[in-house]
């Protein structure tokens, strides 16, 4: 994963010849469109780097909700925005390295019409038990689920979303038979599973720090590579015996492509000093992610790994949208 000191390494070179026109921009507010309602992990997100970017910028960046389709409508917007570095998303792993995998007639294509600027976060999914389930541990749930195929039900945040395909990994690794309920948005899924209708549930950590903490379900693996601050007595996939599910969803800045490349530098400069920000820094712990960076370029990289990545699952798992 990359790591800080390309961070500061990016920021130092584009900080190095400024053009005239960089040193303008902005003259009035940044939109920064976030695909996602209020209630899952990303509008957190995307507003705490919002509050850090405008000191740096010198404008408002204004936070608009546009979600609908998994991520895909308002990562359109975005795609089809003027490509004058005013119009900025914060997207994740479905709506850019996911969805072109499932559906033939998405709008955009991310590689085309979206510029990256920065990957910001990562953040762990997070594998969660409805308390009515009574178990405690991964392996507990997969002595379970074996004794009893199809019996036990899995919430997401919709068919083709990162938790279905999380889930779908996991499956695919424990050779367990799951049944799948998909909802309208994370938060009704948690709903559910916080009320025992549905059994178990990965989703990204921010949405389920507090539950967890409250005790209300029970936290049994990170699907990550190392424990999380925010909830450090849950243990990760590998240290409850079910390795090679990698399921680390993130986060990252997105322009519309033929944004000027001194604009693209302008806001990386942004979201860079924005992840360095000790209370921007802090409030993204306290919410479960882990603070990447990246230079416009390596982010372009990590798209095409993901995409490849996730390509496999879906084709191994036989996943449609169907």
């Amino acid at each position: 994963m990359i790591q800080r000191r390309y961070l500061l390494g990016g920021m130092a070179c584009l900080m190095a010849a400024p053009s005239a026109r960089a040193e303008t921009f902005p003259d009035r507010p940044v939109r920064m469109i976030v695909p996602f309602p209020p209630g899952g992990s990303a509008d957190p997100i995307g507003r705490v780097l919002a509050s850090v970017m405008d000191k740096s910028l010198g404008q408002n960046v204004i936070v608009e909700n546009r979600s609908g389709a998994g991520g895909v409508i308002g990562t359109d917007a975005v795609a089809k925005a003027q490509p004058d570095g005013y119009t900025i998303g914060l997207v994740g792993v479905g709506s850019m390295t996911v969805v072109q995998h499932l559906l033939p007639d998405v709008p955009y294509k991310a590689e085309r019409d979206l510029a990256p600027v920065s990957l910001a976060v990562a953040v762990p999914q997070l594998l969660v038990a409805s308390k009515k389930l009574g178990i405690s541990n991964v392996q507990e749930l997969i002595a379970k689920a074996k004794a009893q195929p199809g019996r036990f039900t899995f919430a997401s945040s919709g068919n083709g979303n990162s938790p279905h395909l999380a889930m779908a990994s996991f499956g695919l690794h424990t050779q367990i038979q799951l049944v799948h309920v998909p909802y309208r948005g994370v938060a009704p899924a948690i709903t559910d599973l916080l009320a025992g209708r549905v059994d178990l549930m990965f989703a990204d950590l921010p949405a389920l720090v507090g539950p967890v903490r409250d005790k209300a379900i029970t936290g049994l693996a990170l699907g990550s590579t190392e424990r999380s601050p925010a909830l450090p007595d849950v243990p990760t996939l590998d240290e409850a015996g079910v390795r090679g599910v990698d399921v680390e969803n993130w986060y990252g800045i997105v322009a519309p492509a033929g944004t000027p490349r001194d604009r693209i530098a302008r806001l990386h400069r942004s979201v860079a000093a924005a992840l360095e920000q000790p209370d921007a820094r802090r409030r993204l712990v306290d919410l479960g992610v882990r603070i990447v960076g990246s230079s416009p370029e390596e982010f372009a990289d990590h798209l095409q790994r993901e995409s490849v990545k996730w390509a496999g699952l879906i084709r191994d798992a036989n996943i449609t949208l169907e």
